[in-house]
Order: structure tokens, then C-alpha cells, then sequence
């Protein structure tokens, strides 16, 4: 049997301490580490964002992340406190609010260098997050 993981992926930023403490904080995830050319962060289950400076232009990408309802609650508050706009789909309808897709909650908003984040309590095909 064949045994694949994603370990981890780069994420393009600006300015990659502000992006990387911008996530860890919303996220609620420990203080992003200093690992050479990249700034990293370290998701509950091991895998690592690692943010670069590419000094090209790049798109902003999509990046969706499963959680709990504790943590999606903590997500909401920290995003409400820093007065982080967010909407309840990727079209940025509804402003302000969130879905309740799939059985679960979701919000989407963006960070500093202009990816659009999602947090989501239930995957699409209606699987509860973490279980």
C-alpha cells in the first residue's frame, strides 16, 4: 500500500513575519519559528506553512483548513477583534456572516498578503472535521 502525506507548502507574502504571526494569531497556533529563507508555522497535526518573500508579483491563493467547533469559535473571536472583514462564501457574499454548509460552519477572509482563507467545521462531501 502506497503511504502519501503532505508534509508541508510555501505561501507567497509580502511580508512574510506579518503574514505568518497574522495566521499563527487567527489560527490560534503557537509563534511562527524562524527555519532559514522561510518564516514557518506549525499546524496541530505537524505539517508547516512555510512563508517566503518570492519579490515577484503573485496571485492570491485559496487555502482551506479543517477544524473543531472550539477552534472555529476561537478563529471568529480573534478575527472580530482585529476588525478582519470576513464573509460567509468565496464570492464575498454576505459580509459579516458565516455559512453553515455541509452539515457544519464556515468563514472565508483574507490575509495580509491578499490569500483567501477558509476555516470550515465540516468538509463539503458533509464529513465532520477531525473524527
Amino acid at each position: 500500500m502506497t503511504d502519501v502525506r503532505f508534509d508541508h507548502t510555501i505561501i507567497a507574502a509580502h511580508d512574510k513575519h506579518a503574514s505568518a504571526r497574522f495566521f499563527a494569531d487567527v489560527f490560534g497556533l503557537p509563534e511562527p519559528r524562524e527555519a532559514g529563507f522561510f518564516v514557518a508555522v506549525y499546524l496541530s497535526d505537524g505539517r508547516v506553512l512555510d512563508f517566503a518573500e518570492p519579490r515577484v508579483d503573485f496571485p492570491g491563493q485559496h487555502y482551506a483548513f479543517l477544524v473543531d467547533d472550539e477552534t472555529f469559535d476561537g478563529i471568529m473571536a480573534r478575527i472580530r477583534a482585529r476588525s478582519v472583514q470576513f464573509w460567509a462564501d468565496p464570492q464575498m457574499r454576505g459580509p459579516g456572516e458565516i455559512n453553515t454548509n455541509h452539515g457544519g460552519r464556515g468563514v472565508y477572509f483574507d490575509d495580509p498578503a491578499g490569500h483567501h482563507l477558509e476555516a470550515l467545521t465540516a468538509r463539503y462531501d458533509g464529513h465532520p472535521s477531525l473524527t
